[in-house]
């Protein structure tokens, strides 16, 4: 299937040991909601698995009980040591429903060659960007080199932490592609010659998820990243981690490091903010020329704003899942790209979670403000409500 609808979801685990370990683990999966759940994420850890001693983590493949069917598949490897710590796959379940799956070891001329359609790399051949991509939306943002020729006055130099939209209408991978075209001179990404382009101005707005720390009525922002990592890249899932010089909010230190993961199929990337020196932090979305409209869901979790952009029409999004979302706030002020409508989110543990993304009227995802208020109801219900996942 070449669309495939996938959203980021926390699953929720439940190991059932017998007396007597099966060879071959089976994972049943469990839909509460009333509708269906298509190709959403379920991610199993190989720690959760009764495993034998001569069983290869890496070497399991998912199939359908029922119709026989592999499904793709990805393995992460999240702590970075050289083996799979997780499973990626995505399932389809009806409405109330269950469906049961093997892990199961194919032979390799059984195995297939997948696209890597959730990508990201740093980019030093564009100053230092960090780029992220699937088949439906695009990201970018910005490191230590660019800020330190932003700062010397060197032309080409961004100081920004804030989140850039590069608006692709194509659903096959484009962050190599388009460097290349701009990097060499043989195009722009600024022009959209079929497959879209950037013409998404972040400057120091919060972009598209951008956070800030407020004190009294001042938002206070770090500067450009200065570390990266790069977890994961495939055909579920890219997973990368940004790290931030500890930065200021009127004589408070704040430390941060941003977790941030995008999976096939879904608008919006998952933050997670390890983040010290307060109890609360705001995520934000420029409001660009304030000619939008915002909507602030604060029951539901979310927060939009749906604007006129250039000859089409663009709508950005904050899911706070969980009920960890405190408060809304419409900033607006004449300080240039200072505007954005925030969403307060509460850290537990020293972590905010949220999801930030876009869609872009001309990519034909969705055609109205409504469709993708719509879209966004469904996404927080969904995280909300995580699909029951049982190891036997």
């Amino acid at each position: 299937m070449k669309h495939i609808i996938l959203l980021t979801v926390l699953a929720v685990f439940i190991l059932t040991l017998g007396c007597e370990q099966k060879s071959v683990p089976t994972v049943t999966i469990k839909n509460t909601l009333d509708m269906s759940r298509v190709f959403e994420t379920v991610e199993i850890y190989k720690s959760d698995l009764a495993l034998k001693d001569d069983d290869d983590f890496s070497k399991f493949a998912v199939q359908d009980m029922d119709t026989k069917a592999i499904l793709v598949s990805q393995f992460v490897d999240e702590d970075q040591d050289g083996q799979a710590d997780v499973l990626l796959f995505q399932p389809e379940i009806d409405a109330k429903s269950q469906k049961q799956f093997e892990l199961v070891v194919l032979d390799q001329e059984t195995k297939s060659e997948t696209i890597e359609y959730c990508y990201s790399r740093f980019v030093p051949e564009r100053t230092d960007d960090y780029a992220w991509e699937n088949d439906k939306v695009a990201f970018r943002t910005y490191g230590p080199t660019a800020q330190k020729m932003m700062e010397e006055s060197i032309k080409g130099g961004t100081l920004s932490s804030g989140i850039d939209a590069w608006l692709k209408k194509v659903d096959y991978p484009i962050i190599n592609k388009w460097y290349k075209k701009t990097t060499t001179g043989k195009g722009s990404y600024h022009e959209d010659t079929g497959e879209g382009l950037d013409n998404f101005h972040v400057g120091v707005s919060r972009g598209v998820g951008g956070i800030a720390v407020k004190k009294d009525t001042t938002y206070y922002v770090s500067k450009n990243f200065t570390n990266w990592k790069t977890i994961t890249t495939g055909p579920i899932r890219t997973s990368f981690i940004l790290e931030y010089a500890n930065w200021d909010a009127n004589g408070q230190t704040i430390t941060e490091k941003k977790h941030i993961s995008l999976d096939y199929g879904s608008n919006l990337s998952k933050f997670e903010i390890e983040i010290s020196g307060t109890d609360n932090f705001y995520s934000g979305l420029t409001l660009h020329e304030n000619d939008g409209e915002p909507n602030q869901n604060e029951e539901a979790g979310w927060i939009s704003y749906w604007e006129p952009h250039e000859d089409s029409e663009l709508g950005t999004a904050i899911v706070v899942p969980n009920d960890n979302m405190m408060s809304s706030e419409l900033y607006v002020t004449t300080l240039k790209d200072q505007s954005n409508l925030f969403a307060q989110i509460k850290v537990i543990n020293q972590t905010g979670t949220y999801y930030a993304g876009f869609g872009w009227k001309e990519s034909k995802q969705f055609e109205t403000k409504e469709a993708w208020e719509n879209y966004l109801n469904d996404f927080a219900l969904k995280v909300n409500n995580p699909l029951t996942i049982i190891l036997n």
